[in-house]
């Protein structure tokens, strides 16, 4: 077995949240919109299209043709807009297997991303794309199964609604939650449920707690959450290692920063995403033991 077909890593593309923010504030920490990759036993998992996933494209160009798996939490800007860059989309050959819930509206993520690109918001259409492009809806609460690879999906607190994801593969566990508002006064039993016991643990961390409660400019019923309250879920959900994400775009690297210090008194294993941070999630399971095979195997 190749090293790659016995590992679990986690990589990350874009952290920063609702739009992209290049500039000399942001070098350390990335200015890109979420785009999230996991290297799961060799298969290739990407969770959201924001900017980042451009950048993401452009290291694939050297190991086409290629396979992967797109999960999508939901549709607004932040998280498709880099979807109609994404290079390998273009190339023949390629195959994605696109996953999103059903909106509110009833469209589906196929129909969503066509629309993005379509005149006059794009000059070229979503059907332009040469690459094999399948698409399935995620129904939150069940489970799907790539391979011996299981990933559990729960909806979050989010306008528009949003979907949470946990990876499962051989004994190791990484959750993505992102685009997810707290409530007053309870943990989320959602987000709680994905985070038992992970290794790893990316929340939606965008504002602080005085921002969320500032009297000028609260930020209540936004859709996002605090480090304050990542650090909460992670310690009531056992989490081994919390990533504190989505930064928000007047966030700079020396706030973030001194977010990170904060985090990480608060809980020593807090750890601030930057963009092109490789994570590597321990496994224990024999192969012979990870989770069975069904119909999304790839």
């Amino acid at each position: 077995m190749s090293r790659i077909e016995n590992q679990f890593t986690v990589k990350f593309w874009g952290v920063r949240g609702s739009i992209p923010s290049p500039g000399l504030h942001t070098v350390r920490y990335g200015g890109n919109t979420p785009c999230v990759e996991m290297q799961v036993g060799g298969r290739r998992l990407i969770f959201d299209c924001g900017t980042g996933i451009h950048v993401l494209g452009q290291s694939l160009l050297s190991k086409m043709p290629t396979e992967g798996h797109i999960f999508f939490t939901h549709s607004h800007w932040d998280h498709i807009q880099g979807f109609p860059f994404f290079v390998p989309g273009f190339v023949e050959g390629n195959k994605f297997h696109i996953y999103g819930a059903i909106a509110p509206d009833g469209s589906t993520i196929e129909q969503r991303l066509n629309d993005q690109m379509l005149h006059p918001n794009f000059p070229v259409p979503l059907q332009i794309m040469q690459a094999n492009l399948e698409f399935h809806d995620v129904k939150p609460g069940q489970p799907l199964h790539i391979n011996d690879i299981t990933v559990e999906t729960a909806p979050l607190n989010h306008p528009g609604e949003s979907v949470g994801y946990r990876v499962n593969w051989r004994g190791g566990a990484a959750v993505y939650l992102t685009d997810t508002e707290h409530y007053p006064n309870k943990l989320d039993e959602n987000v709680l449920w994905l985070s038992r016991d992970a290794d790893i643990l990316i929340y939606d961390s965008t504002y602080t707690d005085e921002e969320y409660h500032s009297p000028k400019s609260p930020k209540i019923g936004w859709g996002h959450s605090t480090w304050q309250e990542a650090v909460k879920v992670a310690k009531a959900a056992n989490v081994k290692n919390l990533l504190i994400y989505h930064h928000d775009p007047a966030h700079n690297d020396d706030f973030l920063d001194r977010v990170g210090k904060e985090a990480s008194e608060a809980f020593p294993s807090a750890i601030m995403a930057r963009e092109g941070m490789v994570l590597e999630v321990p496994t224990s399971m024999p192969l012979s033991e990870s989770f069975p095979v069904s119909k999304f195997s790839a």
